[in-house]
């Protein structure tokens, strides 16, 4: 494995690819079960995984937990657009963003709409305080399209490596 910078690919080989595959499969699995696995003595397993770790291609180790069971009913998907495409607006927009715990992922687009957000809530009143309250122009949002999904068909959590 080659270490690069945070946004340049890094190059994995197939024994990096497999140690991936068997910690997005089940993260909690233990250095010397992987290594067994993999095929490798624990210690070249150990110094791989922090390796992919140091180089960022590991960024953390996650649970994750059902929504719904834990009182989050509705997952919805915002688009958003800005009040402007200048650096301070899209700033703040990021800035706000980061810090709702409501906003599970978000994203800059290039396309129709600024942002798209997926939004975890319990029910639709809250969505409608949590719009009300920061997917405003004190946030550098000037509008806001909202669809909820009918079904969840597929949700993936690990990436299809070759």
């Amino acid at each position: 494995m080659k270490l690069s910078s945070k946004h340049i690919a890094v190059k994995l080989d197939r024994i990096d690819k497999t140690i991936i595959q068997a910690l997005q499969h089940n993260g909690r699995i233990q250095n010397n079960d992987l290594a067994r696995q993999i095929g490798l003595s624990p210690s070249s397993c150990l110094r791989r995984v922090k390796l992919l770790e140091e180089a960022g291609v590991i960024q953390s180790y996650t649970t994750v937990i059902d929504p719904q069971k834990v009182g989050l009913q509705l997952i919805l998907f915002s688009r958003i657009w800005l009040v402007g495409q200048d650096a301070e607006t899209i700033d703040t927009f990021i800035e706000a963003m980061r810090g709702l715990p409501q906003v599970m992922e978000c994203y800059i687009i290039l396309g129709e709409c600024d942002a798209m957000l997926k939004v975890v809530v319990p029910d639709l009143e809250s969505y409608r305080q949590f719009q009300s309250t920061h997917l405003t122009k004190k946030n550098g949002i000037t509008s806001v399209k909202t669809d909820l999904p009918s079904q969840i068909i597929k949700q993936s959590f690990q990436l299809p490596l070759d």
